[in-house]
């Protein structure tokens, strides 16, 4: 295998007595998409911050391109921050323009439409200006995508634009690290890695997450009050639709909560979502 990307191990940031990332090790390996999945305040941002050298660590080593964090290595890094990064004055093109003298890159290309665009960005739908912000992030040809919640808001046609320049990145020999909060997202990725109160609490393949988990899944014709009965016996059903799924306990489990009500209960795979419900909750309980 050849040296990552980039790396951090057993980083660790405090801020006072508030422990924001709690040893955490990852890697980033060129032509490779890592998911980084997390509720809010779980570090996700915090630790791209120590990636990128824009924050210090505590603890522990970050590595980009085999050495620590600089200009030198943040030049082959294409970076889009939640806040986009864009000066909201300049049109899509001047935004570009500026990227190339900060580079010191040939003007990369901007789709069309983009391209022709005469008002700020600022003015513009967000929808776009993430379009913007990618095709800023790409114009030098980085070795290495950082990119926090690239596609929160937008609708699911722009993500999917969006997830194929992602994966036209990586087929190109780039190796990219993104949040998202959006599953369907995190299922394209190759690899996974699941952080809850500053802690990596699982990673890996999609296939490693989900480990062949099942979820029991109820079918009653009075569903408020199988979702009652299961809540009073301490477990944690999930309406979707008319069906209740319910992680964490066998079928027999659910049936005999259920016993004297008219329902069907069935067993079917753990969802991506509710795997990482499961091992979020887990992880946070554990730290705490």
């Amino acid at each position: 295998m050849t040296d990552p990307l980039a790396a951090c191990r057993d980083v660790t940031r405090r801020f006072g007595d508030h422990l924001a990332v709690d040893r955490v090790s990852l890697a980033v390996q060129p032509g490779e998409i890592v998911g980084l999945l997390g509720a809010n305040g779980a570090g996700k941002t915090t630790l791209l911050r120590m990636l990128l050298g824009l924050l210090p660590v505590t603890a522990g080593e970050v590595r980009l391109f085999g050495e620590p964090p600089s200009r030198t290595t943040r030049r082959r890094i294409g970076y889009v921050p939640q806040g986009l990064g864009l000066y909201d004055d300049l049109t899509p093109l001047e935004n570009l323009r500026f990227s190339q003298a900060v580079f010191r890159s040939p003007l990369g290309a901007l789709p069309a439409d983009l391209a022709r665009e005469t008002l700020p960005v600022g003015r513009l739908p967000l929808g776009t200006q993430r379009r913007v912000a990618f095709a800023q992030a790409l114009a030098h040809r980085p070795d290495l995508l950082i990119l926090d919640e690239p596609t929160s808001g937008v609708g699911p046609l722009v993500r999917a634009r969006l997830w194929d320049v992602l994966r036209d990145a990586s087929d190109g020999g780039a190796g990219v690290l993104v949040t998202t909060h959006y599953m369907e997202e995190a299922e394209e990725c190759d690899r996974l890695v699941i952080m809850a109160d500053g802690r990596v609490v699982a990673e890996g393949k999609l296939s490693d997450i989900l480990r062949g988990e099942r979820v029991a899944v109820v079918d009653a014709p009075d569903w408020p009050g199988a979702l009652t009965a299961l809540e009073e016996k301490g477990m944690t059903p999930a309406l979707v639709g008319r069906t209740l799924r319910v992680v964490g306990s066998s079928p027999a489990e659910v049936e005999q909560a259920l016993a004297g009500r008219e329902c069907t209960v069935r067993e079917a795979p753990a969802t991506l979502e509710e795997r990482f419900v499961q091992i979020a909750s887990v992880g946070v309980s554990g730290a705490s």
